[in-house]
């Protein structure tokens, strides 16, 4: 890649890519890989010009910065390898297009009025005020006297008077409200897709006998992958061999799990709720899921928070009496200018437009800190939520707990057993999985495939043979009560004496208990001011569930600050406690992150995942937050109940105003022309308003 300084100061580089003005696509790629670096804070490009300004911290240096593009431009396989894992839907294409729109239609509006000449400007009035005249016609043809039969009726009078600049201006103020509203909509919507796909680096894919892990860049049609429960399938595919429940529901809509066979047909970013399937890839692109997943959003309403849907039937309810008082004020006065006065205003195009800009800021903002919220009627409920459930491990305490020590009941030494639980913890999205991979590979100990089938069992653990002999390793409910397993002989003194500070994950093998390894998993730093800056901010109660014991769940109870906790719970223990507290007419918040957290994020009335959790957590909540930044659930209450507080004033600001131009104009103080102007006018200055941040 060619490129050329531009400007240099301490902490911040601009250069300027030579070539090509830059695609949106290669604009995003540039971006990924300069964030990808570790210590650079921002980077901003500007793809008109093709320059590139970084931003950057201690103990990064321009000559780090320099080094690193340059071998990018030689290593075009890395090149490739980056390209594939930066999404095709770009967010900043969407804006450019849509800015692109704008200011297109801005040209049109004041280029043409000043510089074309009158009858063809009459020609154009006419032309943009036909698809209008339609659209109403076509309402009052089935029998509906919505708003646009009242914008029809606005603008054919207008054009029936002669009054060519107000017909203008009312096609203009309504194109550009329903282009705003559809930007709206589109990045809410594209928000809400992207969190939604895929977010997956490594498959499993089987050779022979053998399972090798590699980068999803690496997988091509035809090859067998290896999915296990709790897992999100990668592509859409057939199923080769085994059998399972499939989630569709955020692709498909279906609440029920779906039971798939050998050459069953599976979809990208379903999840694997049971079971275990060998899978052939069909299709390796990703764009086909994210475009199956806005189609299914479009055509639903589930972006849409009952304020914006009030908005909308109000505006249509209105239409009625807008008719009856222009036909009123007509009867009494026997003065048409003050009967279209009424029709030259109203209140549908700012309550329309107002609303959802609002919610988009609130969505925009809550990016900026951090969370995704997929739709605007989340806001809605999380500002009236009055009870906050917390699943421990991984959202109260660190989202990567750590293996401590591994300490033997068997006559295995600690490394060996190490080995043997990293075989089969490795093909898990667990955080305590992913610890004791973490400690084999920083001890060093290799943990190559020594076992058959592995079975898992959520929120209890796994099952396996290695060599003829049973290997279970999991939760103290499993291993002991389900399992049956038994403590050796001369060992329960040994065992009853397991550090008290520390969480315990079992291991037996052929029903006789090998190991127990110390999971240090410690709190985050900052949660007991969020517990309490939460209840100050709303929340009426905080409980905690936790699947871990009453010994471990209590010492992490009183730290915290919950006013609840349930310890030794299972999942459907947690969905239970939810369903409860809304039996109780609470509307309750539910953040987890794991497997087993998942039914209780779905029947919450408001679901939060951590962004690093769980899959199927991600999929099925309603919004997901970066656990080292759990103080913005502080922050997402108080942007909740700022836009509802924007909201309400937008509606007494937009009733109140438009009213008052209503009387002007019937008193004869105003003319239609000029009402429709401050009309218009208004409608700008609230859309501005509402696109101002909240916080």
């Amino acid at each position: 890649m060619k490129y050329k300084i531009k400007h240099d100061i301490k902490g911040r580089l601009r250069i300027e890519v030579i070539g090509q003005r830059m695609s949106c696509h290669q604009a995003d790629v540039l971006e990924c890989f300069f964030l990808r670096l570790g210590a650079i804070d921002q980077v901003v490009i500007q793809r008109r010009t093709n320059s590139v300004t970084i931003y950057y911290h201690f103990p990064t240096k321009k000559q780090d910065i320099l080094e690193v593009l340059d071998s990018l431009g030689n290593d075009s396989e890395a090149l490739l390898q980056l390209e594939a894992s930066v999404p095709q839907n770009s967010t900043r294409a969407l804006q450019e297009t849509y800015k692109e729109k704008l200011l297109s239609k801005l040209i049109w509006r004041y280029g043409f009025r000043y510089f074309l000449p009158m009858p063809l400007r009459t020609c154009l009035t006419f032309y943009q005020a036909m698809p209008y005249i339609k659209r109403g016609l076509l309402t009052l043809g089935r029998g509906r006297l919505d708003v646009p039969v009242l914008d029809a009726t606005a603008i054919g009078v207008s054009l029936a008077r002669k009054d060519f600049q107000t017909a203008g201006s009312i096609t203009f103020l309504l194109g550009m409200g329903e282009l705003l509203e559809e930007w709206t909509h589109k990045k809410s919507v594209d928000n809400l897709a992207k969190s939604m796909s895929l977010h997956i680096d490594q498959v499993w894919v089987k050779q022979k006998d053998k399972e090798v892990c590699k980068h999803i860049s690496q997988i091509k049609k035809g090859d067998h992958i290896v999915v296990r429960a709790g897992n999100v399938i990668p592509f859409d595919a057939t199923v080769v061999s085994g059998e399972g429940s499939v989630n569709q529901a955020s692709l498909t809509g279906e609440s029920s799990q779906v039971y798939k066979t050998a050459q069953g047909i599976v979809y990208a970013g379903t999840v694997l709720t049971e079971g275990e399937l060998v899978i052939s890839v069909d299709v390796v692109e990703g764009d086909s899921r994210y475009e199956r997943i806005v189609k299914m959003i479009e055509e639903s309403e589930k972006l849409k928070s009952s304020m914006e849907a009030q908005a909308s039937h109000l505006a249509d309810r209105l239409v009625p009496w807008m008719f009856l008082a222009t036909t009123a004020t007509y009867l009494t006065t026997r003065n048409a200018t003050k009967a279209l006065s009424v029709l030259m205003v109203d209140f549908s195009c700012a309550l329309k437009l107002a609303m959802p800009l609002c919610v988009l800021t609130a969505i925009r903002q809550a990016n900026e800190h951090h969370m995704v919220v997929k739709g605007g009627k989340f806001f809605e409920l999380y500002e009236k939520a009055d009870v906050i459930a917390f699943d421990k491990t991984g959202t109260l305490t660190k989202a990567c707990p750590s293996v401590y020590r591994v300490i033997p009941f068997c006559d295995w030494s600690e490394d060996a057993l190490l080995q043997m639980a990293a075989c089969l913890e490795e093909h898990f999205p667990h955080s305590i999985a992913r610890a004791v991979v973490k400690k084999a590979e920083e001890t060093g100990t290799a943990h190559e495939e020594l076992h058959s089938k592995v079975e898992y069992i959520v929120a209890h653990g796994i099952t396996s043979w290695v060599e003829g002999q049973k290997v279970v390793i999991g939760s103290y409910h499993f291993v002991f009560q389900d399992e049956q397993c038994t403590i050796p002989q001369k060992k329960q003194e040994l065992f009853d004496c397991l550090p008290k500070e520390y969480s315990h994950l079992y291991m037996a093998i052929d029903q006789k208990l090998a190991a127990v390894i110390l999971i240090e998993d410690p709190i985050r730093e900052n949660i007991a001011t969020v517990v309490s800056d939460l209840k100050k901010n709303g929340f009426l109660k905080v409980l905690m569930m936790t699947g871990d014991n009453e010994r471990t769940a209590q010492a992490i109870a009183a730290s915290v600050g919950v006013d609840e906790y349930f310890a030794s719970v299972l999942p459907d223990d947690k969905a239970h406690m939810v369903e409860m507290q809304k039996k109780d007419g609470k509307t309750v918040v539910m953040i987890g992150d794991g497997i087993n957290d998942s039914v209780a994020l779905s029947v919450a009335d408001v679901g939060i995942a951590i962004m690093d959790g769980a899959e199927i957590a991600r999929e099925v909540a309603d919004i997901t937050i970066d656990g080292e930044y759990l103080y913005e659930l502080v922050t997402l209450k108080k942007l909740s109940h700022a836009l509802l507080k924007r909201i309400h004033q937008n509606y007494r600001v937009i009733v109140g105003l438009n009213t008052f131009l209503i009387l002007l104009g019937l008193s004869g103080v105003l003319q239609p022309a000029t009402l429709a102007m401050l009309h218009n006018s208004s409608t700008l200055a609230i859309s501005l308003k509402s696109m101002k941040n909240l916080l």
